[in-house]
């Protein structure tokens, strides 16, 4: 979407850290977050974060 960590951390009321950390797996984002996200990124949580069962 050619938009900056640092506009959509804006947009979604987070630092630009945070946005890096989701981006690189050290963080994952509130339920909140997931949906803020998904919307400024205009697309839906399921295709934003895909779900990877721990083989325990």
């Amino acid at each position: 979407m050619k938009i900056s960590q640092e506009e959509l951390a804006d947009r979604c009321g987070v630092t630009r850290q945070t946005i890096n950390a989701i981006e690189n797996d050290k963080y994952d984002p509130t339920l909140s977050l997931a949906f803020r996200l998904a919307i400024h990124l205009d697309t839906t949580v399921d295709q934003l974060f895909i779900f990877e069962e721990d083989s325990k």
